[in-house]
């Protein structure tokens, strides 16, 4: 028994370390995908959510979240920072979105009630100790092992309101309707970030599985990373094929987000898929990716790294999938699931941004976008040997 605790401890803590990477992984993602005079202010965003949102959910949303810290399994303390370890991807999904017209301050309030109050309402209702037991609202029979709807969708949700209410980038939509293409600013960083969050998905999900220690769950750990990763590996490939069908060239950025996509996709039920239903799944999950993207901004909704398309649209179809490709998993219990989360996400998301942007605007004006969020809101430049571009 002890020595069961002790694996499990140390299961738990690498998984935990893996899932940090991912710190880096969006920092970097958000770097790359965003214009040079911007960078500072999108790494100081990263920073902060990483330092704020696990002080807020260490003394107050953890207990929020499960009720007790008590852990008969593994330390407690490792299954504290395994918990710890998602709260902020939650925020770093919203605040992504925004990039380049938010300014710090009011993202830092969003991200201590987020941390402390929505998310772990989300994940009491779900992993956690359940005030809604026993009621018509009850969803903790929908599966979802490492958080489709959990956490990509409640980010995305949140995301979808922050952008209701801040608007897209100064000049990114024309008045004709035409949308204007504001590239990456460096690809390398693209590149390394989402690769940073693709070996974190590893713990992300196989962690989720909370044990390792018996024959049985180091195969299920198995499975699920290798399910995880045949995902991601499928979103690329059918990405990759449909831009080069379609523009004769292959775009790496949206190459990347089809693998994120896969990745996000597969998160609900890696545990439980046999070995070829990820290729299905994250394929689709790319297919989602190309005309989320496109769909999002035809209704003018201004998302610089795609997180929508990537964590919304495929946090509902990855939960969805679940029902579609394991046996005995009801449809009804996944759809439940997406509907009590992403009601409660985007209204508790919408009301407090809109409190907090009449007291701390979240918008910066034309002239700060102009100049860029680096002067105006870190007095650092990322690049400042640089031009800046408008």
């Amino acid at each position: 028994m002890e020595i069961k605790y002790i694996i499990d401890t140390l299961f738990a803590l690498f998984a935990m370390t893996l899932i940090i990477f991912m710190v880096p992984g969006f920092a970097m993602l958000e770097a790359g995908l965003v214009r040079t005079k911007n960078v500072t202010a999108v790494l100081t965003v990263n920073v902060m959510i990483y330092a704020v949102a696990s002080l807020a959910f260490m003394l107050i949303g953890y207990s929020l979240a499960f009720g007790s810290w008590d852990n008969d399994g593994m330390s407690k303390w490792a299954a504290f920072l395994f918990q710890m370890a998602f709260v902020g991807k939650t925020i770093n999904i919203m605040s992504g979105g925004v990039s380049e017209r938010a300014r710090i301050i009011p993202l830092i309030f969003f991200t201590v009630i987020m941390a402390a109050i929505i998310y772990p309402l989300v994940v009491n209702v779900t992993w956690g100790a359940n005030f809604l037991a026993g009621t018509a609202l009850d969803i903790s029979s929908m599966h979802d092992l490492a958080g489709c709807t959990v956490i990509h969708s409640t980010g995305a949700w949140a995301l979808l309101a922050a952008i209701l209410i801040i608007g897209p980038r100064r000049r990114r939509y024309g008045k004709d309707g035409k949308v204007r293409v504001i590239p990456a600013s460096n690809i390398p960083l693209v590149v390394l970030g989402a690769l940073l969050l693709w070996i974190g998905w590893f713990g992300f999900n196989g962690g989720s599985v909370g044990s390792i220690s018996s024959k049985e769950n180091a195969d299920l750990v198995a499975l699920t990373i290798m399910n995880t990763n045949t995902a991601g590996l499928a979103g690329a490939v059918i990405v990759a094929l449909m831009m080069y069908l379609k523009y004769k060239k292959f775009d790496i950025t949206m190459i990347l987000n089809g693998a994120l996509g896969g990745l996000v996709s597969v998160t609900a039920g890696a545990d439980i898929f046999d070995m070829y239903a990820p290729i299905y799944i994250g394929a689709i999950g790319g297919v989602i990716v190309v005309y989320g993207v496109a769909l999002f901004d035809k209704l003018k909704l201004d998302d610089p790294v795609g997180a929508l398309s990537v964590h919304l649209l495929n946090g509902i179809w990855g939960t969805i999938a679940v029902a579609l490709f394991a046996s005995d998993i009801s449809l009804w219990a996944q759809i439940k699931g997406i509907l009590v989360v992403g009601i409660f996400a985007f209204t508790s998301s919408y009301v407090v941004i809109y409190v907090l942007n009449k007291f701390s605007p979240f918008r910066a004006n034309d002239e700060e976008q102009l100049e860029g969020l680096d002067i105006e809101e870190c007095g650092v430049e990322a690049y400042p040997e640089f031009k800046r571009t408008i």
